[in-house]
């Protein structure tokens, strides 16, 4: 089973999260977020992810640390299931529509972190959810996954809705690309022979 288990305490959160990349969907979120439960849980679904994540944080302050963090443990999991990512297809992308937002997602699980974060939010928050908090989850995210990921908004006028379509976007992407291609499930998806 290609599962991450990750406990991370910090003296902001505190975190148990269990990532399964064969987990057909089922989740079990609470974050002290409303809203980032919800976009975990469409990640996890559209994914096709087994994903729990308990988290309790310094959300009297704000979300961020909630947000960031999470995005740090989902990103050790995630490395800690891939493992040494023998047989993977590596790369994947989509173009995801939502209403009126249109979202380009693209990933490379190369061993190499960088996020390419092309998204104008249209408002500064989704109820008390700060939007500029998203950067920050897949900056975390792609900081200790090692892999590399792009967002690039060709549409959108609803904050909810461009956050909705990136965080499906992104759970089916990164699905594709960490699934094993059978023709070739005994090699390494690179010519140095290493991710």
């Amino acid at each position: 089973m290609r599962t991450g288990t990750i406990r991370r305490t910090t003296a902001e959160t505190d975190i148990d999260l269990t990532l399964d990349l064969e987990g057909e969907g089922e989740t079990r979120i609470d974050t002290g977020c409303g809203f980032l439960n919800h976009m975990l849980t469409l990640f996890a679904r559209h994914g096709r992810f087994g994903l729990r994540v308990k988290c309790t944080g310094d959300t009297d302050v704000d979300y961020h640390h909630t947000v960031e963090d999470i995005g740090i443990a989902l990103g050790e999991a995630y490395a800690m299931a891939i493992g040494e990512k023998k047989g993977i297809f590596r790369y994947a992308d989509i173009i995801l529509p939502m209403d009126e937002t249109l979202m380009i997602c693209a990933v490379d699980v190369s061993g190499r972190s960088f996020l390419g974060f092309h998204v104008d939010m249209p408002q500064a928050k989704v109820g008390d959810f700060d939007t500029e908090l998203v950067k920050e989850f897949f900056l975390g995210f792609t900081r200790t996954s090692d892999v590399t990921l792009h967002f690039r908004e060709l549409s959108g006028e609803n904050a909810h809705h461009v956050i909705e379509a990136m965080f499906k976007a992104f759970g089916r992407t990164l699905a594709k690309a960490s699934a094993v291609d059978p023709d070739h499930a005994d090699e390494i998806p690179s010519t140095k022979g290493v991710l």
